[in-house]
């Protein structure tokens, strides 16, 4: 079951269409050794979702029947998944790009201690989440001690050389608002970041991706019961740029849940919005199903939680979408760590 939240539809979004298929993002599943406020999966400890060994054949598969140039791997925590390392292996045997969306925790946790040397052996881009380089920040958003335990891993991984330029191994850091605001604009933040993390702790990274928050699931609910749902909605809407409709994910992008069924994207995933079309098959569709059909100039499901794509600067898994800048409706870097008390 997929809870639908209030007023995501009908939806006022302007119509999209698919473009060339690049990116298989997969979630591995719900399970994660953390339980953050800002969530759109709402996954944690106890959940049990976790995609089987089957499944994970069928997206290899995939991969070998596609054109597909860069796996996504998400959760939860996509490490978490006993099948994440032949995951991995078999993409990077197929020269494919590898990216895993990491907590940094997990890295830490016993039986986890040898997960950041292989990473590094196979050259996995790491997106780690960071929402802040302030402790009370991270602590109040993600749980006590996560902010310490995220420093260490970042330590490991620099130690490793991600991060470090020429290295060949990539770190990314991604950025979410502590509420129900728009990120600031993304290249003043990066620059904070880099200088703060590395007068602070010595720690280095190559760039930071600042992400909106999305009213979905645990982070919507939150929205729900702090009665300000609606206005964040209208924010999200009042502050859409149509010049970011052009790149956001889900034109080149598809999204695998843990049972192998497929999505526009991430989010459209967490709400069960199944493909917006697919010659005439009805969702939910399987992946094993797309082997051999070209999915460009099909319509994107759309509902109202896109504005938070095409917000201000844009946000999408590659961070923001414009080129430089702020923009009308976007909050300043300048106070943005201001307080860990805002709540969503």
């Amino acid at each position: 079951m997929h809870p639908t939240l209030p007023r995501l539809e009908p939806s006022d979004f302007p119509a999209l269409v698919r473009g060339a298929l690049d990116t298989l993002q997969v979630n591995l599943g719900y399970l994660c050794n953390q339980q953050c406020l800002h969530c759109h999966v709402a996954a944690g400890p106890h959940r049990t979702e976790v995609m089987t060994r089957e499944t994970i054949d069928q997206v290899i598969g995939f991969l070998d029947a596609s054109a597909v140039s860069t796996l996504d791997l998400t959760g939860g925590a996509p490490e978490m998944n006993p099948h994440f390392k032949d995951l991995v292996r078999a993409a990077r045997e197929r020269g494919i790009r590898v990216i895993d969306r990491c907590n940094l925790t997990v890295l830490l946790l016993p039986g986890y201690e040898a997960l950041a040397g292989f990473l590094a052996a196979l050259s996995v881009e790491i997106t780690a989440s960071l929402p802040c380089y302030l402790e009370d920040n991270v602590d109040a958003q993600r749980g006590n001690g996560v902010h310490a335990s995220s420093i260490e891993a970042l330590r490991r991984l620099n130690a490793l050389g991600y991060g470090i330029p020429g290295s060949g191994r990539v770190l990314n850091l991604v950025y979410n608002p502590l509420g129900p605001t728009l990120p600031p604009a993304q290249a003043p933040l990066e620059a904070a970041y880099k200088d703060e993390l590395a007068a602070r702790y010595g720690i280095v990274f190559n760039q930071l991706f600042a992400l909106a928050n999305m009213p979905i699931q645990r982070f919507g609910s939150t929205l729900i019961s702090k009665g300000s749902f609606d206005g964040y909605l209208e924010l999200l809407r009042s502050a859409h740029r149509p010049e970011n409709i052009e790149g956001v994910m889900c034109r080149s992008l598809v999204s695998v849940d843990w049972q192998g069924y497929v999505y526009d994207c991430d989010f459209n995933q967490m709400l069960g919005l199944g493909l917006g079309s697919l010659g005439g098959v009805s969702s939910p569709v399987h992946l094993s199903q797309l082997i051999g059909l070209d999915l460009e100039g099909a319509p994107i499901a759309v509902r109202n939680h896109c504005y938070g794509c095409t917000a201000g600067q844009g946000s999408s898994c590659g961070g923001s979408l414009a080129a430089s800048g702020e923009r009308a409706g976007e909050g300043s870097t300048t106070g943005a760590f201001a307080t860990a008390s805002v709540g969503a």
